[in-house]
């Protein structure tokens, strides 16, 4: 993984310094609080219903073992013992206190790690496969461009200031675990004709209050034009995005008035200008530099092992908890005898992505023990453990037992996405971790949600979609109704490479309604589908839409 050199160090030490003396001047009183809030959002730092909240950024969602120990620290000395892992892959620490926030961001620093551009109009935390560099199904490992936009747009005098928040994400797999298809910009890798690798770039995709999903604005740009690429649909962005209404001023609405072919020809046109300025000598070329940075992330060497692991066979012979939990929550590894090792922060009846302090170090222990000292956050709010022997699969659910985390859920029904809601944020208009917690203690039973199958459920708690609701099989979006919380449902969303927006059911459900609905709706999609590897998502496209929402608003018989 990427470590920050003398110039991040010393980068990271005057900005905090800066932002140090900004604090003490907000409380002694010299800066107002509307003075106050702009230098706070570049570093991260909200005001949220209870409490200020910090958003720390895990770049492209890779982690040390040693950053998770200070991610631990944090939460156990300023905070309340945990933190919420989001669907950005940060983390957010919701208790802090203002006056403590330049030591947490000190703290940090050592730590190589920050809050930068986690808030604010500006290129937010870039995304990333979070089975990146470990997948048997990867074309390349994402990673090293992930990190060279991250280089490239943090603190980018141009965009620092954009009409509104710029999200992107880049995926090294046909599959497609990053949901490009619903960010500003969306990166696909691809081989071009020669075999190089290039990427497919994808634009105008968002949630929120209009879902739309990004159109491809060029088919292959080779990876050393790509920042000149990236450049110039920004510079187009800034130049024409909305700064009138905050509501219109993403780019999706950019593309969608002024059309992608029309918005195509400006940005081939900047391209070319900016192109020839990336080919100057005052500028380190991308390729150049992409070289360095892919060196951090060069592959693990790897023991030989053989392809199946008799220890792992024997274990799911005699521990059916054990059997089950290795179905679910491991991936195919590129090398023979590994696997990729999800860890569910789903267990049902807690809150969906918070991990305490010990927790934290536990994974962090078990990074060193089992995976070379590496995690990754998922945007599907759980930790991965990229690279794991399948002969110390059984040792490792048996320490997860130990510490609560051993859910066999991953991609189940009880795995539901969950923004803060509520509970928690300022812009939320109803509570979304009640709901989630409602609805996994109905399908807790491991063997019943695995006998579901493939399930996604995605919760927000406002129009803003953090919970990525449109993309879910099932999305609930809650509202507050003349002061009742209301919820809609949303059916046949999907994130992956065949994208799409889930459609509206009908009215919005109480909040006890919607457990009941679930459970409905799951009887009638057991009813519908062609078999057990059939997902709900792909009934939902062959049956349409009318036996689901039936049964959404069927009541029980009086």
């Amino acid at each position: 993984m990427y470590r920050y050199d003398d110039f991040d160090a010393d980068y990271l030490r005057a900005r905090n310094a800066e932002f140090r003396d900004q604090v003490a001047r907000r409380i002694d009183g010299r800066l107002s609080e509307d003075e106050f809030k702009p230098l706070r959002l570049q570093n991260g730092l909200y005001l949220q219903l209870h409490a200020y909240m910090l958003r720390v950024a895990i770049p492209y969602g890779t982690l040390s073992s040693d950053q998770m120990r200070v991610l631990a620290e944090v939460a156990e000395r300023w905070d309340r013992g945990y933190g919420h892992f989001t669907t950005r892959q940060n983390i957010q620490f919701n208790w802090v206190r203002l006056a403590d926030t330049p030591d947490i961001l000190d703290r940090l620093a050592e730590a190589g790690m920050h809050a930068i551009q986690t808030s604010g109009n500006c290129i937010r935390n870039v995304t990333a496969d979070h089975f990146a560099g470990a997948a048997a199904d990867e074309i390349e490992d994402p990673r090293p461009v992930a990190e060279l936009i991250r280089q490239w747009s943090t603190s980018h005098p141009e965009f620092l200031f954009l009409p509104r928040k710029f999200k992107i994400a880049v995926s090294g797999t046909p599959a497609d675990r990053a949901v490009t298809m619903a960010h500003d910009i969306g990166l696909r890798a691809l081989r071009g004709p020669g075999g190089e690798v290039g990427y497919t770039v994808i634009l105008g995709g968002g949630m929120g209050r209009t879902p739309m999903l990004g159109k491809v604005v060029r088919e292959f740009v080779p990876k050393p034009d790509l920042l000149p690429y990236l450049e110039a649909i920004l510079a187009v962005y800034n130049l024409h995005g909305r700064r009138d209404n905050k509501y219109k001023a993403r780019i999706k609405i950019l593309v969608h008035e002024t059309g992608l072919e029309a918005l195509k020809g400006e940005i081939e046109a900047e391209f070319a200008r900016r192109k020839r300025l990336f080919d100057g000598p005052e500028v380190v070329p991308s390729a150049e530099e992409l070289a360095r940075i892919a060196a951090h992330f060069a592959p693990p060497v790897l023991p030989v092992r053989a392809e199946v692991s008799a220890i792992e066979a024997r274990a799911r012979e005699v521990d059916p908890a054990f059997a089950l939990w290795a179905e679910v929550n491991t991936h195919p590894h590129r090398a023979p005898g590994h696997a990729i090792v999800t860890v569910s922060l789903k267990a049902p009846g807690e809150a969906p992505g918070d991990a305490t302090s010990d927790q934290m170090r536990a994974l962090a222990d078990l990074a060193d023990r089992h995976s070379l000292g590496e995690l990754r956050i998922s945007h599907l709010q759980n930790v991965v453990l990229p690279h794991v022997a399948r002969d110390d699969l059984p040792a490792l659910h048996a320490a997860l037992v130990r510490h609560g985390l051993a859910t066999a859920n991953a991609g189940l029904i009880t795995d539901i996405i969950a923004c803060p809601g509520l509970d928690y944020c300022a812009l939320a208009t109803a509570r979304s971790i009640p709901i989630a917690q409602d609805i996994a203690r109905r399908f807790a039973a491991p063997e019943k949600a695995r006998a579901i199958g493939a399930f996604e459920i995605k919760i927000s708690g406002c129009i803003n979609a953090c919970g990525h609701h449109h993309v879910g099989h099932v999305g609930i979006l809650g509202l507050e109704k003349a002061g009742i919380e209301s919820y809609q449902i949303t059916l046949g969303g999907d994130p992956g490479p065949d994208a799409a927006v889930g459609e509206r059911t009908g009215p919005g459900l109480a909040a006890k309604e919607v457990g009941p609905a679930m459970e409905r709706l799951v009887a009638a999609y057991l009813a519908h589908r062609a078999g057990h590897d059939e997902r709900f998502v792909d009934t939902y496209r062959r049956v349409g839409p009318e036996p689901f929402r039936s049964a959404i608003y069927a009541r029980e018989a009086a």
